[in-house]
């Protein structure tokens, strides 16, 4: 765990530049280290003022890459936002989430109970061979499913389904035992593609919350550590995805700081690796309260070929639009919504012409490309209402009893 730690959060020069920032006394040295780091410009300081979430992407080296990062101030102590940040998700359902679950610390096949595969993919399988494969899968889930199913059996949909679970598990405990080492390597393609070398890739890209954080590495506490599974809506194919979430803390003189990171460590369509890192920040002396910054990065397929440079340049607009409107409601959430900005004050930020009349069926990408952090946010925050009704149940029955 500490080696994955360091992997993330720690380069020798990213420690050396995050010392300073720590040692910031000021908003105007955060903003500062904002300029130098993630190219934020005074502009975006101006829209801060005003209640207002900036969005901006980030710089990729890759062409399958998107890359953006936000940042709005929020009234609340670390606490009360990881609270309401739960509490906030469960509230209101999300329609573009249509399944989610968490493993339990000793996972077992009870944990993925509600996991459905869509008739659509459970067909796809039938023709599925190692390098040509509709979903995505290593080459020893693709030789189980052609040797294991018998498809000309009355239940083939459900036998794919039960081993399609096991198979999840499977891997699941496995990467529980052994960590990155157990990584899949998707071979649906010709080319095949490491999980591992992907999800390196992404950490050793430049990320500003890596710079925020990494010179406090001695001190930052893993409060939180779990690995959850969703079903999205996603187009023509909903997306099964599985992340682990970190929750990391580290307390200071001002308060305490919180980092939460979430790796996707499976995609059954479209996406080779997604990172979502999110901070919360307090900032010595600045009445606006605390800072919520984020980063996200996801490899995706189809953002090459001939139109890979038009896909790519609405993907990137929906992610902006996406993640302006996470940090939206999270403000809003702890009472600090933007009420007092004039429309005039953030127009450039309000912008999205025709782009976004033409392609806004495509917004629920989002939740798949840059919400990993939310999505299991929202996940342990069901299984805690959870268990909370079902104490409360259990603690009424004996006088519904009686009555």
């Amino acid at each position: 765990m500490l080696t994955r730690i360091n992997l993330l959060l720690c380069t020798s020069l990213v420690c050396v530049a995050a010392n300073a920032v720590w040692a910031q006394s000021s908003l105007s040295e955060f903003q500062k280290a904002l300029h130098e780091k993630a190219a934020f410009e005074q502009a975006d300081f101006d829209a801060l003022q005003l209640n207002q979430p900036v969005v901006r992407l980030a710089p990729t080296s890759d062409k399958r890459e998107i890359a953006v990062s936000g940042l709005v101030n929020i009234r609340a102590g670390a606490e009360e936002f990881l609270r309401s940040y739960r509490e906030s998700m469960t509230r209101k359902a999300n329609p573009a989430v249509l399944e989610s679950g968490s493993f339990s610390s000793q996972p077992g096949i009870n944990d993925l109970d509600s996991l459905m595969l869509d008739a659509g993919d459970i067909e796809d399988l039938k023709d599925c061979i190692i390098g040509d494969c509709k979903l995505k899968l290593s080459a020893s889930m693709i030789e189980r499913f052609r040797k294991e199913i018998d498809w000309n059996a009355a239940n083939y949909q459900l036998a794919a389904i039960n081993l399609f679970k096991q198979m999840l598990l499977d891997y699941v405990r496995d990467y529980r035992t052994r960590g990155e080492a157990a990584l899949i390597e998707y071979n649906d393609k010709q080319n095949e593609v490491s999980l591992a070398a992907e999800q390196r890739a992404l950490n050793a890209a430049s990320s500003y919350i890596n710079d925020l954080l990494a010179g406090a590495k001695s001190d930052l506490q893993l409060a939180e550590d779990s690995i959850v599974w969703s079903k999205i809506k996603f187009g023509l194919k909903p997306v099964i995805a599985i992340n682990h979430v970190r929750i990391y803390r580290r307390n200071s003189d001002v308060g305490p700081q919180i980092l939460i990171a979430s790796n996707q460590i499976y995609a059954n369509h479209y996406f080779n690796a997604s990172q979502a890192l999110t901070a919360f920040v307090n900032i010595p002396g600045d009445n606006q309260g605390a800072y919520l910054v984020s980063e996200n990065r996801s490899r995706a397929d189809g953002l090459e070929g001939p139109f890979g440079k038009l896909k790519r340049g609405v993907v990137e607009k929906k992610a902006l639009e996406g993640l302006k409107g996470i940090l939206q409601h999270s403000q809003a959430s702890f009472g600090g919504s933007a009420l007092t900005a004039g429309t005039e004050d953030y127009a450039a930020y309000q912008s999205y012409g025709w782009g976004h009349r033409l392609f806004g069926g495509i917004r629920p990408l989002l939740w798949v490309l840059m919400l990993s952090a939310l999505i299991a946010l929202l996940v342990l925050g069901r299984r805690r209402a959870y268990n909370v009704t079902t104490s409360k149940a259990k603690a009424l029955k004996p006088e519904s009893a009686k009555s």
